[in-house]
């Protein structure tokens, strides 16, 4: 005896109609269309796949922005060690003098005492002046030009050498002795 089906059962048995197992078998191969289609649509996956790549990348963006920033701090940190070493392990010790040298610390006028030597120093270019937290030091000349190379806002004063002046339209005149400045 062959195996029947469910269909076939109820249909024998009476429970249903021909009419009724029609529109179940259509109803089946309807159901059976609708679910190949929800696993096969590659429009879908496809989409999805690409709102993920999207979204992996611009967390990529984001992760390799904030990295770089990260390495731009660490260096910037280690940029201003190397001057706060260099300004400790140059720096010029200034005897208190009575000659006052006047120079600009953020638009306002500073005044620092020193020798009349440290003062032609600073005026002929051989000292600069430089700002350490809230202390002015003094250092040479060629220790301020590689700070100002790494970061100028710490040079306050380094002026030009004025050893050789070949060309000087004034050199005729004379400087008066009580002019400083």
């Amino acid at each position: 005896m062959a195996a029947k089906s469910l269909q076939e059962q109820l249909l024998g048995v009476g429970l249903v109609d021909k009419k009724k197992v029609k529109k179940l078998k259509a109803e089946s191969l309807q159901h059976k269309q609708k679910v190949k289609k929800g696993k096969v649509s590659a429009t879908e996956v496809d989409d999805r796949q690409e709102l993920l790549k999207r979204q992996r990348d611009e967390k990529a963006e984001k992760d390799r922005l904030l990295n770089l920033e990260r390495q731009r701090l660490i260096e910037e940190k280690a940029v201003h060690g190397q001057i706060r070493q260099m300004i400790e392990q140059n720096r010029i010790k200034r005897e208190s003098g009575d000659i006052s040298y006047h120079f600009t610390d953020n638009k306002k006028v500073k005044k620092l005492y020193v020798t009349q030597s440290i003062h032609n120093d600073l005026s002929c270019g051989r000292l600069a002046i430089v700002k350490l937290d809230e202390n002015y030091e003094l250092i040479a000349e060629p220790v301020a030009v590689k700070i100002t190379e790494r970061d100028p806002s710490y040079v306050l004063v380094c002026n030009n050498r004025t050893e050789s002046i070949e060309d000087d339209p004034y050199a005729d005149f004379q400087i008066p002795d009580d002019l400083m400045w």
